[in-house]
C-alpha cells in the first residue's frame, strides 16, 4: 500500500515578534507629540495572549492601533490573528480596549476549512480537524498543492499556515 503525503494547516503568530512590535510601539507612541502628557498605556500579556490598550478617547486609541499595526506589518505578525475588541468606558473619562491573539483554528472554522476541502472533490484528498489544526493527507502531492492554492485563494478570517508537509 502506498503511503498517503500530508500536511497540517495552522495558524498563530510569533509571540517574541509581537512582543518586540509592541516595545517599539510604545518607544514610538512616548516619542510622538500628540502623545505628550497623555494616557497611553500599551501592554503585552504573553500568558492570555492579549495587548491591552488604555488611553484617553476614541481618536488617541486608534492611534495607537495605527501604529501598532504598523509595527506589526513590518515584523510579519499577521493582522488577520488580531482580534480588537470593543472600547470600554474606564475611570476617569478613559478607555480601554483589549486585542486578543489568535492562536489556534477554532472549531467551527477548522469544520468550516475540512468541508471545503471534501466539497472540492480532490481525488482520495481527506481533511481531519486535530485540536486546533487540520490535517489534510491524500496519495498524490500534486493534489495536496492544488488544495493550498485552493485554500489560499478563499478568505477564512485568519491567516491559515501550511506546515509538517510530508
Amino acid at each position: 500500500m502506498a503511503k498517503d503525503e500530508s500536511f497540517d494547516i495552522t495558524t498563530g503568530c510569533d509571540l517574541q515578534e509581537v512582543d518586540n512590535a509592541v516595545n517599539q510601539a510604545v518607544r514610538e507612541i512616548t516619542g510622538r507629540y500628540d502623545f505628550k502628557g497623555v494616557l497611553a498605556d500599551v501592554a503585552f500579556d504573553r500568558q492570555t495572549g492579549k495587548i491591552n490598550v488604555h488611553t484617553t478617547d476614541e481618536y488617541k486609541a486608534n492611534a495607537i492601533w495605527d501604529v501598532l499595526a504598523g509595527r506589526f506589518i513590518a515584523r510579519d505578525v499577521p493582522l488577520k490573528n488580531m482580534k480588537r475588541g470593543d472600547l470600554e468606558r474606564a475611570t476617569g473619562d478613559t478607555v480601554k480596549q483589549e486585542i486578543t491573539l489568535i492562536q489556534g483554528i477554532e472549531g467551527d472554522t477548522g469544520k468550516k476549512i475540512a468541508q471545503f476541502i471534501r466539497d472540492q472533490k480532490f481525488k482520495k484528498v481527506t481533511a481531519q480537524v486535530q485540536g486546533d489544526a487540520v490535517r489534510v493527507s491524500g496519495p498524490n502531492r500534486d493534489d495536496l498543492q492544488t488544495a493550498i492554492r485552493a485554500l489560499r485563494e478563499e478568505d477564512w478570517g485568519i491567516e491559515l499556515n501550511f506546515g509538517n508537509y510530508r
